[in-house]
């Protein structure tokens, strides 16, 4: 795909963007445009296409049907750029040599103004040396140059990593340090417009905050996609829905189970996204409504269409027997069972063209509990698990904490305080530097941690099914007792589809279901709510004080955290 641009104000727009994979309908129809200035976030169901649309926006994927078209704010080509999974710089690359690359072109505009400076010097009075001086002032003075060294010192203490070490290499880094230095790397390089995918998953509050700020003074457009509630409260001024909406069934089709991935064209609502919220709930009722209205005057139609072939009663016949009596009453007849049944057809046939197709049924998680409850030989009681004086150099300061059965603990504190790293000790995954993790008695834990990687013991590579990770990851004779589709977090038609075809947010439902097989009596989530969708993550958090068993979780969703009911402890940084 080629980006066009126009001259016309700064604007980012998607044009009938339709994309396909295999046999599978992604994006259909998709049209929209974000000026500069605005912040639009991308919301809807995992699978829905949202990180799919933003590469397509950065002209990292062709679509099948449909353009991209961006108005520059300023002078020259459009850049955009987009945060999603992969960073933009090396793993050897040091941390000052990431910076370096970012602000590439801050460079450039200031070897130009210089050049140009100079130009001028020796030719004050050409016109054409002052217009190229004047639009190298402009973008100078648009990217920044004279503060570039001050910008980078605020971004990296923005997003929490202005203590890292320049000379420190980035793979290095923790994998939320190098997302958040992709972030940094993002916004130091000053693109026109920008596309962020899921940009709080390893952010603080503080570096939350931050970053709300610097999207508010954006000039140019913003695009992301994010579960984080608040964040969409806080941060869109627009969102663009790729949810399944009312539209015809003779246009749409039918919608699949789940109906993931099949919405055509976009919902767009201005307003906060908790006033959307009640909007939508609103729309599903009013939806659901006019297709049961329309069901039912489909049936009876079909039925008068059926049924009436005459008027009044068939063995009737007029009083006289007369020839002519007994022709006039049977045309009469005629023509009004004709006219009627013109009538109902017609009816018919229009509704039938314009009825809506029907609502999907949106997958519900089931629970935590949904495979039953551990398997324990019996249930315990007391303490599960002790941590005294536990620390891991360079990662996590000397934490004490006594779990026991059933209790609910939520880990809060900034990035880098260890938060994944206590998780890591209560699983026997890491062992302590110092102090002790004792288990007082042998427990079942379970953990969804932060990545998705499932193995892959069979070597069955790319072509790998979801339900062949499944069965992988928990065993034969556990999958046929504990199907995947037990606990609604996947479509039964996505279980024959390939593992690398799944979205993040549906490859973490897989995990999460990997975990929940054989309910542990300690289960373990490392940010639960990164990268589901918000119907997910609210019924998750709902389904935590529910479960039978001890749960640990780490967050540092601001939604969650208000809610919290249990047991918290909070992390220092190290």
């Amino acid at each position: 795909m080629t980006l066009r641009t126009t001259s016309r104000s700064a604007h980012l727009r998607a044009e009938g963007i339709s994309v396909s994979f295999a046999d599978r309908r992604v994006l259909t129809d998709i049209s929209f445009t974000v000026a500069a200035g605005e912040r639009a976030a991308i919301i809807g169901e995992n699978g829905t296409g949202k990180s799919t649309l933003l590469r397509v926006l950065a002209g990292l994927l062709t679509p099948d049907a449909g353009d991209v078209r961006a108005a520059a704010p300023a002078v020259g080509a459009p850049r955009i750029g987009l945060l999603h999974q992969e960073p933009p710089f090396a793993a050897e690359s040091s941390v000052a040599e990431v910076l370096e690359d970012a602000i590439v072109p801050v460079r450039a505009a200031e070897h130009a103004l210089e050049e140009t400076a100079a130009e001028l010097a020796v030719h004050p009075a050409d016109e054409r040396v002052q217009a190229r001086y004047s639009r190298a002032l402009d973008t100078a003075e648009q990217l920044g140059v004279w503060d570039i060294s001050s910008r980078i010192d605020a971004t990296l203490d923005g997003l929490g990593v202005g203590s890292i070490r320049r000379t420190r290499a980035a793979g290095t880094l923790s994998g939320g340090q190098q997302a958040r230095l992709s972030l940094a790397w993002l916004l130091l390089n000053s693109p026109d417009f920008l596309l962020l995918d899921e940009p709080t998953n390893h952010l603080d509050d503080d570096a939350i905050v931050y970053l709300r700020t610097v999207l508010s003074q954006w000039r140019g457009a913003v695009v992301f996609a994010s579960h984080d509630r608040a964040f969409l409260d806080d941060s869109a001024t627009t969102l663009i829905d790729l949810d399944p909406s009312p539209l015809a069934e003779s246009v749409a089709g039918p919608l699949t189970q789940g109906g993931f991935g099949s919405g055509i064209g976009v919902t767009r609502f201005t307003g906060s996204y908790t006033d959307y919220l009640r909007e939508r709930m609103d729309a599903q009722q009013r939806w659901w409504a006019q297709y049961r209205d329309e069901q039912s005057e489909l049936k009876r139609l079909r039925a008068t269409q059926r049924d009436s072939h005459t008027v009044g009663h068939e063995d009737w016949k007029p009083r006289t027997e007369a020839r002519s009596a007994a022709k006039f009453y049977a045309d009469r007849n005629a023509k009004v069972v004709s006219r009627r049944i013109t009538d109902a057809r017609r009816r018919l046939e229009t509704l039938e063209a314009e009825q809506i197709r029907k609502p999907p049924r949106v997958l519900s998680f089931r629970g935590l509990s949904s495979a039953g409850t551990q398997r324990s030989s019996h249930q315990r009681s007391g303490t599960l698990l002790r941590v005294a004086a536990a620390a891991v150099e360079g990662r996590l300061r000397q934490t004490s904490l006594t779990i026991g059965a059933g209790e609910k603990w939520l880990i809060t504190g900034s990035n880098g305080s260890g938060k994944s790293t206590l998780l890591a000790l209560l699983a026997g995954a890491l062992q302590p530097s110092s102090g002790a993790v004792d288990h007082p008695s042998r427990i079942s834990v379970g953990m969804l941690r932060q990545d998705h990687m499932l193995p892959d013991p069979a070597g069955r590579g790319p072509g790998r099914t979801v339900s062949q990770a499944y069965i992988d990851a928990v065993g034969p004779q556990r999958a046929h007792e504990v199907p995947l589709r037990t606990f609604g977090l996947l479509p039964a038609q996505d279980e024959d589809r390939e593992l690398t075809e799944l979205s993040v947010g549906q490859q973490r439902r897989l995990a999460l279901a990997v975990v929940l097989a054989d309910p542990p009596e300690l289960l373990l989530l490392d940010e639960p709510t990164n990268h589901f969708s918000v119907l997910l993550a609210t019924q998750i958090e709902a389904a935590i004080r529910e479960y039978p068993g001890a749960v640990v979780v780490a967050s540092h969703d601001r939604w969650l955290r208000k809610t919290w009911e249990g047991h918290r402890i909070e992390l220092s940084g190290v």
